[in-house]
């Protein structure tokens, strides 16, 4: 597995009764996780939550906050600063397990010998994997059909000390957006995605990842750089498992650029026992 085991700002204390209680900074939530189906380890420690979200029936949810907190606040990883908040869609703005592949990415990049690494985000989100590729010395072009996602990720870029010219900030669908850059003729060393597993695209039609999946990555990789560093496919798809996501990376990568394949789960540690699994990731390298 890839384990995101580095944090010093964020923390799973527990799982279990499918939800799941974080410590983010110094204030702890709860909320949902479906994948949780085993009992509670330290029942007491649930009652320190300062907010739980829970779930309707009929889609969505809601928080119910048991004290007043910050609007907003920061956690930090490594010395990257990032803006967390509880959004009314359960999601803080970010994805802690995520940490584990902005270490790989990172080291691939300071180790590339390359006077200049270029970084392709698509579904960028709020720039956590943008923000730990352009701290690494990677130019990043962030991509996001969400112009709310975006403004978050200039935010979270604006804390910390990295030059603006390290980012590229794009407003767009990923698929039409690598269309163009195909008939542009520009390339990336390095290309990063984490789709939605379903959701509407720009005409309003319903987008599934797995009808979807192979075309985006099949055409984003010819993008790729004649010597790519890394291509990474992250899939919160529970049914998809990490073997589907090296053969599309066989297919649509290795075949044209050699290099090699790790597709693992992503999991958090729990400090009261155990990992909490977080989808997969499907890693390329050039070696």
């Amino acid at each position: 597995m890839f384990l995101a085991d580095q944090w010093q700002d964020y923390e799973v204390l527990d799982t279990g009764n499918g939800e799941k209680l974080e410590k983010w900074g110094k204030i702890i939530l709860c909320r949902p996780d479906p994948q949780t189906i085993w009992p509670r380890q330290k029942e007491k420690l649930w009652q320190s939550a300062q907010a739980v979200y829970h779930r309707s029936e009929r889609g969505g949810g809601s928080w119910e906050f048991f004290e007043k907190l910050p609007e907003s606040w920061k956690v930090s990883y490594k010395g990257l600063v990032f803006k967390v908040r509880p959004t009314g869609f359960k999601h803080t703005g970010l994805f802690p397990e995520q940490a584990a592949n902005w270490d790989w990415m990172q080291s691939l990049i300071a180790s590339s010998g390359k006077e200049q690494v270029e970084v392709l985000n698509l579904f960028g989100y709020t720039g956590g994997a943008t923000l730990a590729c352009a701290a690494a010395g990677a130019r990043v072009t962030h991509v996001d059909a969400a112009k709310s996602m975006v403004q978050w990720a200039k935010e979270n870029a604006a804390l910390n000390d990295i030059p603006e010219t390290s980012f590229r900030w794009i407003v767009e669908d990923a698929l039409r957006f690598v269309e163009r850059e195909i008939r542009r003729g520009h390339t990336y060393d390095g290309i990063l995605m984490d789709p939605p597993s379903y959701g509407r695209g720009p005409g309003g039609e319903v987008w599934k990842l797995e009808n979807e999946l192979f075309r985006l990555v099949d055409t984003a990789a010819k993008v790729l750089s004649p010597d790519p560093l890394f291509f990474l496919i992250n899939s919160y798809t529970t049914g998809f498992q990490a073997s589907v996501l090296s053969n599309l990376l066989e297919r649509c990568v290795r075949k044209n650029h050699g290099g090699v394949i790790d597709s693992e789960e992503l999991c958090l540690p729990v400090t009261a026992g155990g990992v909490l699994p977080c989808g997969q990731s499907g890693r390329w390298s050039r070696a």
